[in-house]
């Protein structure tokens, strides 16, 4: 199983940005996933849940400005991403509980990062 983001770039103030998250390889579905973001020296932190249900949450430095999707038919997950801030740049990462087989309980795995930069 493998997880792959990207989307990531360099955007002006203000701008907007969608990342994806796809999940590929053999497995039977996936459960909550999430996106994070980091910068050198300090915690990784959570940006945004999404349920298998399609239930979100998001960080309060997001709400109104990022919104987090899935297209299930697609093992995909978005982070949209809209007024972006400086304060916004860091490496994105996903991470989702994937089911390898029914009935049995999800295992967490992480993409590589994507780098997201909000400058002028």
């Amino acid at each position: 199983v493998q997880l792959q983001a990207s989307g990531g770039g360099s955007v002006q103030p203000g701008g907007s940005l969608r990342l994806s998250c796809a999940a590929s390889g053999g497995f039977f579905s996936i459960d909550a996933t999430a996106w994070y973001r980091q910068n050198p020296g300090k915690q990784r932190e959570l940006v945004a849940t999404i349920t298998s249900d399609g239930s979100t949450s998001y960080a309060d430095f997001v709400k109104g400005r990022f919104t987090i999707s899935r297209d299930n038919a697609r093992n995909t997950v978005y982070l949209q991403m809209n007024s972006l801030k400086p304060e916004d740049t860091a490496v994105y990462y996903c991470n989702a509980d994937i089911v390898p087989f029914r009935y049995w309980s999800g295992v967490s795995y992480w993409g590589k990062g994507t780098q997201v930069t909000v400058s002028s």
